[in-house]
């Protein structure tokens, strides 16, 4: 017994003692956003949101936004665009795209489509779009939202407010 208690002892005493070289110090944190597990958001990429009004000419009736300079676009990132549908008591109505308007058995679609450089906002449907009325050709407001897609795994990226909220966006710029 004797024995084991002197051979315990030893070895803890070895262990204890055993200590190597300190290594060198680790590299400081990005500053600013708190990104989850160094998800999109660690390196300040949090994505963006801007506001285009549009009209729609016979010529097409699409209408082009190059994505402003600013603003990156990666492979990766979710573009979602919105329209406003209305208006409630001071507060705007956002619409996800595409968006399907009916008037009895004729349909309106508002959609898009982008690049990494630009997005395209276009009429279809199966309503004769030249006898569309101005209420619905000019003056369309849209919002498009770039969004990093590990940031959109926890949103639901159909909702511009929760977008908006999400990104802590609280002015949104608006592009001619």
């Amino acid at each position: 017994m004797k024995k084991l208690s002197l051979f315990l002892l030893c070895s803890v005493v070895m262990f204890m003692s055993c200590e190597g070289p300190v290594g060198p110090p680790g590299f400081d944190g990005f500053d600013g956003f708190d990104g989850a597990d160094g998800a999109d958001g660690a390196d300040g990429l949090i994505g963006t949101i801007f506001e285009v009004e549009a009209t729609f000419a016979p010529d097409g009736f699409e209408f082009l936004v190059d994505i402003p300079v600013e603003i990156e676009v990666f492979d990766t990132d979710i573009v979602m665009a919105y329209v406003l549908s209305g208006v409630d008591n001071d507060v705007d109505i956002w619409e996800p795209l595409p968006q399907t308007l009916f008037f009895g058995n004729e349909i309106l679609l508002y959609g898009f489509d982008h690049t990494l450089a630009d997005v395209r906002f276009f009429l279809d449907g199966t309503i004769d779009l030249n006898s569309l009325e101005a209420l619905y050709t000019d003056n369309i407001v849209f919002r498009v939202a770039v969004i990093p897609a590990a940031f959109a795994e926890n949103i639901d990226v159909l909702n511009i407010n929760e977008v908006m909220d999400a990104m802590q966006v609280k002015s949104v710029k608006k592009i001619k």
